[in-house]
């Protein structure tokens, strides 16, 4: 319909040709054009998807186009709802992944320190053992126990220690009263049926029999005894420590040789310009 204005100023409406159906077929081509263009679109995706590991989960919905030729032509195209892609597998990717390595590394680490190549520790020798010369000045029976002896030993330090020994069995008390002897002096002080024994007289001993070591002629309480071939020092420790278990790497050294001298690794104790130190009749016995 065309408006105008005719010669006395009214409106006046005449009718044109309608091309409205030829609009709709255009609409109507452009529609099945533009569907065509969106499904090869849709397989191409589908395609690279799948390439790339992702599962289809398709959800059809049929294009669909409208078109009328009443009061002008109205086309509507409804898009295809996207692919949803697989979340499960991207859900996997994306989550953190385990502490394994981080483990096994510290486990690695812990193997390293543990069983890993150590530096060689020397071996404790004689020369970290304090050996000194005492003096019985006091012996009696250990109040708690029959087969002990506690005894005060004078060893050159002003004021006697402490000592409990094993040796009622072995050893006449009249015979240890006023007894020069070797003594042990770095030990830990440990308790003996509750007294605390500050150092340890040194025997020779068998499975059946125990003699207390003689020292040679001449010493006095506080002389140093020591080995031929081992320099005799002050580098000792005050006390040894037990978890290094320093002694008890040294004792399966110390024997008497045939002569019932008494040695380290065949090294005889003694005491500088005075002597050696031997058993009274123990040869081959372990020192201790």
């Amino acid at each position: 319909m065309l408006l105008g204005l005719d010669g006395t100023g009214e409106i006046k409406y005449s009718k044109v040709s309608n091309n409205g159906g030829r609009e709709v077929s255009r609409l109507q081509a452009e529609n099945a054009q533009l569907q065509a263009e969106v499904e090869r679109a849709l397989k191409r995706l589908v395609a690279l998807e799948t390439s790339h590991g992702v599962i289809q989960i398709p959800y059809p919905r049929p294009l669909t186009s409208q078109a009328g030729n009443q009061q002008g032509s109205e086309v509507s195209v409804q898009k295809p709802d996207p692919v949803a892609p697989d979340t499960t597998e991207a859900a996997e990717k994306a989550k953190p992944a385990p502490k394994k390595a981080k483990i096994e590394k510290k486990a690695d680490q812990k193997e390293k320190k543990v069983g890993g190549p150590s530096m060689p520790t020397e071996e404790p020798s004689i020369t970290q053992v304090d050996l000194r010369i005492g003096r019985i000045v006091d012996v009696k029976k250990h109040p708690d126990a029959d087969t002990l002896y506690l005894e005060q030993i004078d060893i050159g330090e002003g004021s006697p220690r402490t000592v409990v020994s094993g040796l009622v069995k072995h050893v006449p008390m009249e015979e240890m009263q006023d007894r020069l002897v070797i003594m042990c002096c770095n030990l830990k002080p440990a308790k003996m049926r509750g007294v605390l024994s500050q150092a340890m007289v040194m025997c020779a001993a068998t499975d059946d029999k125990v003699e207390i070591l003689l020292p040679p002629e001449g010493v006095v309480p506080g002389d140093r005894v020591s080995c031929d071939g081992y320099a005799l020092g002050d580098d000792f420790p005050p006390q040894m420590n037990p978890k290094k278990k320093i002694f008890e790497q040294i004792k399966p050294h110390l024997k008497t040789d045939a002569n019932k001298v008494a040695c380290y690794k065949g090294s005889p104790f003694k005491v500088e310009g005075k002597g050696l130190c031997v058993a009274p009749t123990l040869a081959d016995a372990n020192v201790r």
